[in-house]
């Protein structure tokens, strides 16, 4: 491979890294939601993988019963985290057209 070829290719790379700098910057503005209990627990997070908002109705509050709505709490937030992944998954594979393996942690 010749110098100029070389120098095209390394800018290449550069400026892939500093597009995926710039989408994983920009996870934290994607939200995704999870839910559970048709609707009644709600977890708001972003594609960076960080709970912003959980929603609780009233009505499936019952202090006799307290690790149902942990379970309702638990469901939701792992079904957000899965969206989250997901999204972040998105976002990396237009940026690298799927050329690179899935990024651990994303």
């Amino acid at each position: 491979m010749n110098k100029g070829a070389m120098a095209g290719l390394l800018i290449k790379a550069q400026k892939m890294q500093e597009a995926i700098q710039k989408a994983q910057d920009n996870l934290v503005n994607i939200q995704v939601e999870g839910s559970a209990g048709g609707g009644m627990v709600k977890v708001v997070a972003n594609a960076a993988q960080e709970v912003m908002a959980i929603k609780i109705d009233p009505e499936v509050i019952d202090p006799q019963d307290h690790e149902m709505l942990e379970d309702l709490v638990m469901a939701a937030v792992n079904q957000a985290m899965v969206a989250a992944k997901q999204r972040a998954q998105e976002e990396m594979s237009q940026i690298t057209g799927g050329m690179m393996p899935k990024i651990p942690g994303l």
